[in-house]
């Protein structure tokens, strides 16, 4: 919502979604065009709008603060970044960056870096236009996920061992890389430099690559070097430490504080110290959140006068200074109701307006909240990526099943007749085997009892080991909990998973001896069962389930006034598994005299009606996780996207009812085996107190499954595939497109020209489409066209040749399984209303 009023400073503001830029001069805003966006002057302010597409529509405004900027101008930009707000309906989240420590979120618009540019308005930002080569710089470039580029002195000594420097001389940019710079940070300069090369000088420039630690190989290019810098005398310097301050969300300091002006003075009241609740927060006051000086967060309350949310930003300001904390700690600022996902995560549990109240999501035994229960279509599931990370569900849990228990140390393999039982004093290994895309796949779970000796625990993780070299490294791994099992791992067992609270199921060992025992029963349908033995009295009884109570002659099967139908029916199922006794029917409420007895006496029971409860709306968070500065660091990457996936990174993919940790192929060694301590670690640190027993999941990269890439927007499962295509080879060959060229003696050009991207073809180069000799749905074996070719393009932007209502037959057997969810031959088995539903799901009708 805008307001009435439209300020004239205003009138360049766009409802549009996307990025908007304006720089500050002489107290006014002005807009910044596209081709200069991600360039900031140093002694400049800029305010950034950022509106994110789809049904969210929501915005976040940015104040920019350059190093040499000044006081006046800063001030104005505070000013206007706060009237913008109200322009806007006081809905966006307001940021405050400073130069060379912006958030992750910011860095996050300009995903080919940020260049740093000398000077201010006066000094040319007005001349930022295409095709202009009277440029000579030297640009610094540091950072692995988001890259800066500081402008520093055109001369050798600028240069060091470690990083990536861009020798920028307008129509020809060269890039240098130190003897000790990684590939990660190779690579993203050379995307810097080509955005520089494209935007900026509108394709029409050169890039040469040279090898620090081999200059000799690239001899013309560093006599272009040597021309514009002098010969250099003595040795470079040595690498310079990344200054990136620690800006991991994780911090054992979090404290609330209430903001008022009594008496036209600003005064701060410490409230709280984490873990944080919802409750601390009134929407009559504003508060600030201080992450131990890493970031500051004010929420504005809706009911807070006027004044008080005017100066909100402000005050951020007046706190960090009487706080003596960094002038380049982030400030974040947001009104009740736009609450950013950093900030919900620093609670315990988070409820949206108009949200059904319930107990929360608890996991204590007894006390579970009801979870809304929704029915899929598996057959959806691939065609639906996100709606398999939502359901935690890779299939219909109908792949073949091995079941190992922990004995001596050893594994030893269970008849089926025993799958689903597990005893609290015991650990398994269960191996799940499931095909996709004709090629198989695996998940291993690590059931961890309650009561399981540590030994026996260090075992099962031993054993996972151990079978995950067997296969090859393929297998998904995944740490369960006792009590904590994922939905997957319950629908494996149809409806029948039955864990008792301790004891062990190995022969030849005494469990514990005849009596009553309670069994709790939750779940709806055979993929979402299970039932979890409690204490047998009756303070474990809960009004919205059905429970069992077995004793020496009789299961009683005891129905809660909230129980579904539903449930009912699964509670049977199981009870037939348990025991053979008799069964008997108990409503609550008629229970008999035996059945208080068997439970030692009546006693209070949960027995409020409650409603299902969706779940804790938390948005998902994808962290770079990192231990080579000694202690565990993480690094967020907002708006996530498989772009941020980096072959060379552990990362972490928090969905809050489970922990992803991806492991990419050329992560190192020591990361890789830290991953898990380093995502319990991340549980334990939490500011939310989160759950030490959240399933954590490990990944590795090129085998993720739909549960994971789900999450993600537009998944290409071809990437990992591709991969050498993106990587950086020196002295690729590449020809001028307008702009001297240079040659190497008796060798190609060292450049690289505006690339020309090559169709992705599903089985191999060629045709795109199918052979003329095809017919329309007959499985062929030559070329087919890409799916991004394919997917929600109106006839007219289809490939010529391709027939609009038989895009299906243009695609590889590969990727029609991955878009639609079964087999060609299953797919034409289909009735024709159900492929056209298929179809427009996967964007192909």
């Amino acid at each position: 919502r805008m307001t009435e009023e439209s300020p004239e400073a205003f009138q360049h503001v766009s409802r549009k979604s996307g990025l908007q830029i304006w720089t500050i001069n002489n107290m006014k805003m002005v807009p910044v065009p596209d081709q200069a966006f991600g360039n900031f002057f140093e002694g400049d302010c800029y305010i950034v709008l950022y509106r994110s597409q789809g049904s969210s529509n929501s915005m976040d405004i940015h104040y920019w603060i350059g190093n040499s900027s000044s006081q006046d101008e800063q001030g104005a930009a505070a000013i206007l970044v706060t009237q913008l707000d109200e322009f806007l309906g006081g809905s966006p989240v307001q940021h405050r960056e400073v130069q060379a420590a912006e958030s992750s979120k910011f860095r996050s618009y300009f995903r080919n870096g940020l260049i740093y540019k000398k000077g201010g308005v006066d000094s040319g930002f007005r001349h930022v236009e295409s095709n202009v080569y009277k440029i000579l710089r030297l640009l610094h470039i540091k950072g692995r996920k988001h890259v800066t580029a500081t402008e520093v002195e055109v001369s050798w000594s600028s240069f060091n061992s470690g990083d990536v420097f861009l020798l920028d001389m307008g129509k020809v940019i060269v890039q240098w890389n130190g003897p000790q710079s990684n590939r990660s940070e190779k690579l993203k300069a050379m995307l810097l430099a080509q955005d520089v090369r494209d935007r900026e000088r509108g394709g029409r420039a050169q890039i040469g690559v040279v090898e620090g630690g081999d200059e000799e190989d690239s001899p013309e290019l560093m006599k272009i070097m040597r021309a514009v810098l002098g010969q250099r005398s003595g040795k470079l310097k040595e690498a310079e430490p990344d200054d990136t301050p620690d800006r991991h969300q994780q911090t054992a300091n979090i404290r609330l504080y209430n903001v008022s002006d009594e008496s036209g003075k600003l005064v701060v009241q410490e409230v709280a110290m984490q873990p944080l609740t919802q409750d601390l927060l009134h929407s009559t006051e504003c508060y600030i959140v201080d992450q131990g000086g890493l970031s500051v967060l004010v929420w504005k309350g809706k009911e807070a006068s006027i004044e008080e949310r005017r100066s909100a930003l402000g005050r951020a300001v007046g706190f960090i200074k009487a706080k003596n904390y960094s002038s380049s700690t982030n400030v974040e600022v947001m009104a009740e109701g736009g609450e950013s996902a950093m900030f919900k995560h620093l609670f315990i549990s988070w409820t949206e307006k108009g949200q059904t109240k319930g107990l929360g999501n608890v996991y204590t035994t007894g006390k579970i909240a009801k979870v809304e229960q929704v029915k899929f279509d598996v057959m959806e599931l691939h065609a639906r990526p996100e709606l398999a990370a939502q359901q935690r569900m890779v299939d219909d849990a109908s792949g073949q099943v091995q079941i190992w228990r922990i004995e001596d140390l050893e594994l030893r393999e269970l008849h089926p007749s025993s799958f689903g039982q597990f005893y609290g004093g015991d650990c398994y290994l269960v191996l799940y085997t499931y095909k996709r895309a004709s090629k198989l796949q695996y998940i291993l779970y690590m059931w961890q009892g309650r009561h399981a000796t540590q030994d026996e625990i260090t075992s099962c993780a031993y054993q996972a080991v151990a079978m995950d070299n067997k296969y090859s490294g393929v297998p998904v791994q995944v740490r369960v909990v006792m009590g904590k099992e994922p939905r997957h791992f319950l629908a494996i067992f149809k409806g029948k998973l039955i864990i008792f609270e301790g004891g062990t199921g190995r022969a030849g060992v005494t469990n514990p001896g005849p009596g009553a025992r309670l069994f709790q029963v939750r779940g709806t349908h055979e993929m979402n069962t299970r039932a979890t033995e409690v204490p047998a009295r009756s303070s474990s009884l809960n009004t919205n389930d059905v429970f069992l109570l077995k004793t020496d002659h009789t299961i009683y099967l005891w129905y809660g006034k909230g129980c579904s139908g539903d449930e009912r029916e699964m509670a049977k199922a199981v009870a037939d598994v348990l025991s053979r006794q008799d069964k008997q029917v108990v409503m609550e409420g008629q229970e008999p005299a035996e059945f208080w007895v068997a439970l030692g006496g009546k006693a209070p029971y949960a027995c409020d009606k409650r409603l299902q409860k969706e779940e804790t709306p938390h948005s998902p968070r994808l962290f770079e996780c990192s231990n080579q500065t000694g202690r565990f660091r993480m690094t967020e990457v907002e708006d996530l996207t498989q772009e941020d996936l980096d072959q060379d990174d552990v990362m972490l993919l928090d969905t809050w009812e489970e922990i992803f940790l991806w492991i990419g192929r050329s992560a190192n060694e020591y990361e890789t085996k830290e991953a898990c301590n380093s995502a319990l670690e991340y549980l334990r640190t939490h500011p939310a107190g989160r759950d030490p027993d959240t399933p954590i999941i490990s990944v590795k990269q090129g085998y993720e499954p739909l549960t994971f890439t789900g999450w993600f927007n537009a998944w290409d499962p071809q990437k990992w595939s591709n991969l050498n295509n993106t990587e950086l080879s020196k002295g690729s060959a590449g020809g001028s497109s307008g702009g001297a060229g240079y040659s190497a003696p008796g060798g190609p050009a060292q450049f690289s020209s505006p690339p020309s991207y090559k169709l992705h073809l599903g089985t191999g180069g060629g045709s795109c489409g199918p052979s003329s000799s095809a017919t329309p749905g007959a499985p062929r074996t030559g070329e087919y066209l890409g799916p991004e070719l394919l997917i929600n393009k109106s006839p007219n932007e289809l490939p010529k040749g391709v027939d609009p209502n038989r895009r299906e037959d243009y695609l590889s057997d590969v990727d029609l399984e991955n878009l639609l969810g079964c087999s060609r031959s299953g797919f034409q088995r289909l009735p024709r209303w159900r492929q056209n539903d298929l179809k427009k799901k996967a964007g192909l009708f």
